[in-house]
C-alpha cells in the first residue's frame, strides 16, 4: 500500500513538472486589445557558450558568457547577432543589466538592438558582410531592420527608427524622447519586450511602452541583434515567441 502511494505521488508530481514546463512554454499576450497565444520557439539562457551568437565588434572591447549571462564590455561599437532567423509575427524578451561599478566602459548608455534585420545585398545571407561591418555603427545603415536606442546619447536620448535599407534612417519626432523617465538608471535590471505581430511593431521596457509604429509595409522575417556602444552590460533570459 505504500509503494502505491510512492508511485501515486511520484506520477503527481511527474505531472507537475510537466505542465509547469507547459504553462512556461506558452502564454497569452495583448497586443493592442488583442489577445494572442505565444508559443516559446527559442530560449538562451547563456548557460554554455556563444555557437549561437556573431559577434561583430571594434577593437579593444570584448563579449563573453560570464556566470551565465552574455557580457558585453565595449569601447567603440558592438553588435551581437543571433544567427537564428525568424519569420512571422513574434515577442523577443529578454533581462539586461547595466553595470556602473568603475570599470572604464561602465557609462550607463546605449542600450540598443536590431530586430528583423536583412541586407539588401545579401537577402539569403546577413553575414555575407559581417567583418565589412565589424560593429561601426554607420555600417549598419544599409540594412532593412528596426531599431530601437535606449539611452543613447551619453543617456540622453531614446529614439526608435526603421532602416530603409539604402542608408536613410527616417526619426519621426514621437520617436525622438528626451524626458528623462525615457532614460537609464545604473545597476539596474530592465525587462525588454519587443512585438512585431503583422504591422505593429512595440518595445516595451517593463510595462513603459517606449516605442511603436503601425507599419504599412513590416519587415515580416529577419534577424535580432544586441546593440551598443562605449557601454558596460549583461544579458540573461532570452526568449522569441510566436505569436498567433
Amino acid at each position: 500500500m505504500k509503494v502505491i502511494n510512492i508511485k501515486v505521488i511520484s506520477l503527481v508530481a511527474v505531472l507537475g513538472m510537466f505542465s509547469i514546463s507547459c504553462a512556461q512554454n506558452h502564454k497569452t499576450v495583448t497586443v493592442n486589445n488583442q489577445e494572442l497565444k505565444a508559443t516559446l520557439i527559442f530560449e538562451e539562457n547563456f548557460d554554455n557558450n556563444l555557437d549561437q551568437w556573431q559577434v561583430e565588434q571594434m577593437p579593444k572591447g570584448t563579449v563573453e558568457v560570464n556566470k551565465s549571462k552574455l557580457e558585453i564590455d565595449d569601447v567603440s561599437g558592438c553588435t551581437v547577432w543571433l544567427k537564428e532567423k525568424f519569420s512571422g509575427s513574434i515577442m523577443i524578451e529578454y533581462d539586461v543589466f547595466m553595470i556602473q561599478d568603475g570599470g572604464p566602459n561602465d557609462r550607463v548608455s546605449d542600450l540598443n538592438c536590431f530586430w528583423m534585420a536583412t541586407d539588401p545585398e545579401h537577402p539569403n545571407n546577413l553575414f555575407a558582410n559581417s567583418e565589412k561591418r565589424g560593429g561601426k555603427f554607420s555600417n549598419y545603415d544599409s540594412l532593412q531592420l528596426y531599431y530601437m536606442g535606449v539611452g543613447g546619447n551619453d543617456n540622453g536620448t531614446t529614439r526608435f527608427r526603421r532602416y530603409v535599407g539604402n542608408g536613410e534612417r527616417p526619426l519621426l519626432p514621437e520617436h525622438d524622447l528626451r524626458d528623462a523617465k525615457y532614460m537609464l538608471e545604473p545597476n539596474k535590471t530592465y525587462h525588454i519586450k519587443i512585438i512585431a505581430h503583422n504591422s505593429i511593431i512595440q518595445y516595451f521596457r517593463g510595462h513603459q511602452l517606449l516605442a511603436e509604429l503601425n507599419d504599412a509595409n513590416p519587415y515580416t522575417s529577419g534577424y535580432f541583434g544586441f546593440r551598443t556602444v562605449k557601454n558596460h552590460m549583461t544579458v540573461d533570459n532570452f526568449k522569441v515567441y510566436k505569436l498567433k
